[in-house]
């Protein structure tokens, strides 16, 4: 029974804390009164909603309400706001006599993603694909020992999309380290336990999300901040982008949200043996194993898939320095299925054609390995580690060039000194190939798009010194002039940007004083802007890397102060 109106005795002393009335009862026999809190008007942005998968992250429908007031017969005191909860409840019939979700809520509005929405409605017993009423209310209270206090009951009829826990999506991350759209990767797990595994096609430290078919989206634990355990907490801080190792390949990735860890066992090569003897290619942008041969008969072959993985896991962790746990991996033939093993089993493939045949493992499809053998050469893509920009300084040699730092947007990047003449300058992807090149489509000096054996010579900037970002992906250009400084973020652990280092005489050279108390714990990188995480350089062993991992260097140096110097042009820095 909820009570409108509560006696509040000094002999009652634990309330009288809560309520910091403790001054107030000054003599055995005063009462005090207080109220329970008023209900709140309940609203709805929207009535009618039909929930779509692909929309998952998308805001599907906002409550709020008005402000709940609660009375003190002792005006000297009071009842902070902030001991107010709100609970937004739902069920499927109007007397919450059903299944009840609810929401915990300290402020006077939620929203709800379509993911998240789809999970309320779905655990509450809304059946998919079907328009059903929800009915929705608000319960305030003044301590979780409280009765709650209900307003008005409002609806929104709802069209849910069925939850598929056997499959699980890999995420990218945008620029805030948060989880972007789905790359088109996927984990399986068959027995829909939470327990996803598949192989993953990664550049070298690839970071990632992974979302579950509720919505659920997990990372590396943000708290502990162990690399491969795993967490689907909310905030950002709590909650990191997942990585693989340094080693780029592939990867027979497995995703346990029971254990709330995960694992990426690395194959670096792949062994053919049997009636055919050698070894295979990967194919990382369609994650498939080839290998290319003459067949000499249209007799099925026998062979046998294995190598020694290296597996990488939350005792291994994912640094520079880690070792991997060498284990063993073959394939092995389980009725229609191929799978994992760790002895090869023979594998019996069919020839279609006499002459250039290739064997292709794909692995795309974690519920279908397959292997098969198809007529002709299936020639994986070549994707050049160089592009060239002759004309860039002014001479049309091949001196000048980015560096391949994000194979799956295919984008390059570097330093340049722009003194470029009338004729502008050209993109090659390959040293005197004048051919094969990307020319000007849109756009002004500093930005704009590309095209692929088309275009004009690329605009001419006013000479300077630019960072310069192409991807041939994408399509796209970019030049961002250099500032007088950098910024050396994460010495000490200290992620601010007071430590600076001070361009000098040397183009593109900047060098200054930094001080190392003690080793940091994720090493510290060199920022080109102000607070700008978009524009960094990591490294080792003196050599700097566009968007590369932390330079560790200051844990093999003793504490003291240091010169530290940066070319960006001939990606080097040294400490002295």
């Amino acid at each position: 029974m909820i009570m409108k109106t509560t006696n509040i005795i000094k002999a009652f002393s634990w309330l009288c804390g809560t309520l910091f009335l403790l001054s107030a009862c000054n003599n055995d026999g005063d009462l005090i009164y207080i109220s329970s809190p008023s209900s709140s008007e309940l609203m709805a942005s929207k009535s009618e909603i039909v929930l779509l998968q692909e929309n998952a992250s998308q805001i599907a429908v906002s409550f709020s309400w008005t402000e709940s007031t609660v009375t003190i017969s002792d005006e000297n005191v009071g009842v902070a706001d902030s001991q107010l909860t709100y609970y937004l409840e739902a069920a499927t019939t109007e007397d919450f006599s059903s299944d009840i979700g609810e929401s915990q809520v300290t402020n006077l509005r939620k929203d709800y993603t379509v993911a998240e929405l789809n999970t309320l409605a779905t655990n509450i017993g809304v059946q998919p694909d079907v328009a059903q009423t929800v009915y929705l209310r608000l319960g305030v209270t003044t301590g979780s020992n409280m009765e709650r206090v209900y307003g008005n009951v409002t609806t929104i009829k709802v069209t849910t999309y069925e939850i598929d826990m056997t499959i699980g999506y890999i995420l990218g991350t945008d620029s805030e380290d948060q989880p972007a759209d789905r790359t088109g990767e996927t984990l399986s797990s068959p027995n829909a336990d939470g327990i996803y595994t598949g192989f993953i096609g990664a550049v070298s430290w690839k970071n990632f999300y992974f979302e579950e078919g509720d919505g659920t989206i997990w990372g590396n634990n943000g708290v502990t901040g162990v690399a491969f355990e795993a967490s689907s907490a909310n905030s950002k801080e709590d909650r990191w982008n997942f990585w693989f190792p340094g080693t780029g390949g592939c990867y027979y990735t497995i995703i346990d949200t029971q254990k709330e860890e995960w694992s990426a066992l690395l194959l670096p090569t792949l062994s053919i043996s049997g009636d055919i003897n050698d070894e295979m290619e990967y194919d990382r942008a369609n994650n498939r194993w080839t290998y290319i041969f003459d067949a000499t008969s249209t007799n099925s072959l026998n062979i046998r898939l294995s190598t020694t993985g290296k597996q990488y896991n939350v005792s291994t962790g994912a640094t520079d320095t880690s070792i991997p746990i060498d284990t063993p991996v073959s394939f092995v033939q389980d009725g229609d299925k191929l799978e994992l093993a760790t002895s090869a089993g023979t594998l019996n493939v069919s020839v279609p054609e006499i002459g250039e045949s290739t064997l292709i493992l794909d692995l795309s499809d974690p519920d279908n390995y397959t292997c098969t053998i198809v007529s002709g050469a299936e020639v994986i893509e070549d994707i050049p580690e160089y592009l060239y920009l002759p004309g860039i300084d002014g001479s049309w040699g091949f001196n000048n060039y980015l560096t391949l730092y994000d194979e799956e947007n295919r984008r390059y990047a570097g330093v340049i000194d722009v003194d470029s003449d009338e004729w502008g300058y050209q993109i090659l992807i390959e040293e005197e190939n004048w051919d094969d090149k990307y020319g000007w489509e849109t756009g002004d000096p500093y930005s704009g798009t590309i095209i692929y054996k088309d275009g004009e010579n690329m605009p001419v900037p006013v000479p300077g010194i630019y960072l310069i970002d192409i991807s041939t992906k994408e399509l796209t250009y970019e030049l961002v002039p250099l500032e007088n400084q950098l910024y050396i973020v994460g010495l000490n652990d200290d992620w601010g940007f007071d430590t600076q280092l001070t361009q000098t005489s040397q183009t593109g050279v900047y060098s200054g004083q930094i001080t190392i108390d003690d080793a940091s714990s994720w090493g510290f990188q060199i920022l080109l802007y102000y607070d700008d995480w978009d524009h960094i350089y990591g490294g080792s062993s003196g050599k700097l890397y566009y968007n590369g991992s932390n330079i560790t260097d200051d844990a093999d140096l003793p504490p003291g102060t240091y010169t530290m110097t940066v070319d960006l042009i001939n990606v080097t820095y040294r400490i002295e």
